[in-house]
């Protein structure tokens, strides 16, 4: 099949010399200087990637609908947030970088399904005769939002993008998921930038079972992922951490239902951040899903929006420690629409440096949260992680 769209959708997303890392410009003086520069020009800080297209992909009654994103930039509108990040420039991700993870067979499949007005990929998972082009742009706004970071014209990024995309395999759809979004990012900052080392998390509900099946064998990508379990797909125990001569580059967090804010930090302090220590990231990538709060109708978790918040922090941290601040969030799952949109809300003004803080009208979960120190203890030993004498993240 030959891709109609596929001149557009080359010239679309900008072709940095191959090889070519920002990294190798002069690095700050400290850890927030890429941030303070930016400010200084006047410039914004965070780049935010939105296409209204993306709401053409819907189907009523099913809980991966147009009204997740719509309410959420609703939110940002009144807020007033949207006007202060860089926009991101839309257009489709080119084919050559969506067959770098899926197969020919399964492009040529989901733009037919299209073409003849759509229909259901898989038992969770719908198409209509726009969800191929939304899926394209959806992950063509993430190449976007790696471009504006790593051609440092910001420092930090957020993909506000659906169809969604942690669940979709190589060769496949899955639980709502089109095209693998993050991975599809992951190698194109390693085509076109020489980035050798990637660190994804992956803090949706579910276990992001897509991404982790495409780098599973791959040393050049740490995959961290904390889940609800056993839980849809069935994926994601905490025995699964590669696959030679990348074992170890998998780190499950397989939760018990019920956990909540302080478990989750609990597990990026003692077993994420010793990892990525010794695994050295050029860039972070995060699969953003919101469906692990205690309100999200799809989950029994126990996070809050200040949780989430706290998880970025962390995380945003962490980057600035390791590299330079580089880090791109992509939005995957969160199924209240309230919800989700305050969250999203947080996690910009965390990313921007604005001084406004939380939006969290929810609060706490009610009820106590399920410890987690054991399994904790048992993942440090199992990926041979040391217990950090003490948290050095977290502002006060």
């Amino acid at each position: 099949m030959t891709d109609t769209s596929s001149n557009s959708a080359s010239d679309s997303i900008s072709s940095p010399v191959p090889g070519k890392l920002a990294r190798n410009a002069p690095r700050p003086t400290s850890r927030h200087t890429e941030r303070d520069t930016a400010r200084q020009r006047n410039a914004a800080s965070t780049a935010l990637a939105y296409d209204p297209f993306n709401l053409r992909h819907t189907q009523r009654g099913h809980p991966e609908n147009a009204r997740r994103l719509e309410e959420t930039w609703k939110l940002l509108q009144i807020d007033g947030i949207a006007n202060q990040l860089l926009p991101v420039e839309l257009g489709l991700a080119p084919e050559r970088a969506v067959l770098r993870v899926h197969t020919q067979e399964y492009w040529d499949r989901l733009y037919m399904t299209s073409i003849l007005g759509g229909g259901r990929l898989d038992p969770d998972t719908y198409s209509n005769e726009d969800s191929f082009e939304a899926a394209q742009r959806a992950a063509g706004s993430t190449l976007h939002t790696i471009d504006a970071v790593l051609t440092a014209q910001v420092s930090n990024g957020f993909a506000l993008v659906r169809p969604p995309g942690h669940h979709a395999l190589a060769e496949t759809a899955m639980g709502f998921c089109l095209l693998a979004n993050v991975a599809i990012a992951a190698r194109w900052a390693q085509d076109q930038y020489g980035v050798d080392r990637i660190l994804i998390v992956d803090f949706d509900v579910h276990h992001g079972n897509g991404t982790q099946d495409i780098f599973y064998g791959d040393p050049s990508v740490l995959f961290f992922s904390m889940h609800q379990y056993p839980y849809y797909p069935g994926s994601g125990g905490a025995q699964e951490i590669g696959r030679d001569p990348a074992s170890g580059s998998t780190i499950n967090v397989p939760f018990a239902p019920g956990v909540g804010d302080h478990g989750y930090l609990e597990a990026l302090h003692k077993v994420l951040i010793p990892a990525a220590r010794r695994f050295q990231p050029e860039l972070i990538l995060v699969s953003a899903g919101y469906d692990s709060h205690w309100m999200d109708p799809l989950a029994e978790m126990q996070l809050s929006v200040r949780g989430y918040t706290q998880l970025l922090e962390t995380l945003l941290e962490l980057a600035e420690e390791v590299c330079d601040g580089r880090l791109v969030a992509t939005l995957e799952g969160g199924y209240h629409a309230q919800v989700l949109s305050h969250a999203v809300l947080s996690a910009l003004r965390l990313l921007s440096g604005s001084r406004r803080g939380v939006s969290d009208p929810f609060g706490l979960a009610p009820g106590r949260e399920r410890p987690v120190a054991g399994l904790l203890e048992q993942l440090c030993s199992l990926h041979h992680l040391p217990e950090p004498p003490t948290y050095s993240f977290g502002r006060s």
